[in-house]
């Protein structure tokens, strides 16, 4: 009974080390500065553009994009980021913004959620709205879920700037400096 005990002891914390280390791996590829993000195409049920009409990642070249992937419950998080970049005045024929909606992450209604990005689309035409209605950029690109996560991405589609969370003052500084430089290049 003694032996069955300590087996029992050792698979029971071998069976929850194993737990531990599978729900802290992330499912989807790791996004890395200076190389392309796997393509994802949000269409149907998996979300889109405002209007229903798919939205392919590949849309994402011939200009800088900045692109925020945000939890509806976490939009204040980085209003900071969001006015420094208004405050810029960026070329909008050489930059874009993107805000995609991870909208699997909230208790939100969606109807709820979408009515208030048709209002945000009519005062900001500049900025496309997506919708994510089942989390598919932090599957395929390792995004930050339930967060608020920032990424810049090249004329060719590559990852010049990725953070998530809150960005600090030393994040946002980097971030417009690539900009900035991203944009001197041209």
């Amino acid at each position: 009974m003694r032996e069955f005990r300590q087996t029992g002891s050792r698979v029971l914390c071998l069976t929850v080390a194993y737990l531990v280390m599978g729900l802290g791996s992330r499912v989807g590829a790791e996004i890395r500065s200076g190389e392309p993000l796997p393509p994802v195409v949000l269409e149907e049920d998996r979300g889109g553009q405002l209007d229903g009409s798919p939205w392919n990642s590949n849309s994402l070249k011939e200009r800088l994009h900045i692109l925020m992937y945000v939890d509806p419950d976490e939009v204040e998080v980085n209003a900071h980021v969001e006015d420094a970049l208004s405050q810029q005045n960026f070329d909008q024929e050489k930059i874009r913004s993107v805000a995609v909606i991870n909208m699997a992450a909230t208790w939100k209604p969606n109807f709820a959620i979408d009515i208030i990005l048709k209002g945000k689309q009519e005062k900001y035409p500049d900025t496309l709205y997506i919708r994510d209605l089942q989390g598919e950029l932090v599957k395929k690109w390792g995004l930050i879920d339930d967060s608020y996560h920032v990424l810049l991405i090249g004329r060719k589609g590559e990852v010049l700037f990725s953070t998530g969370d809150t960005l600090s003052e030393e994040q946002l500084t980097k971030l417009l400096s690539i900009i900035t430089e991203s944009l001197a290049g041209d």
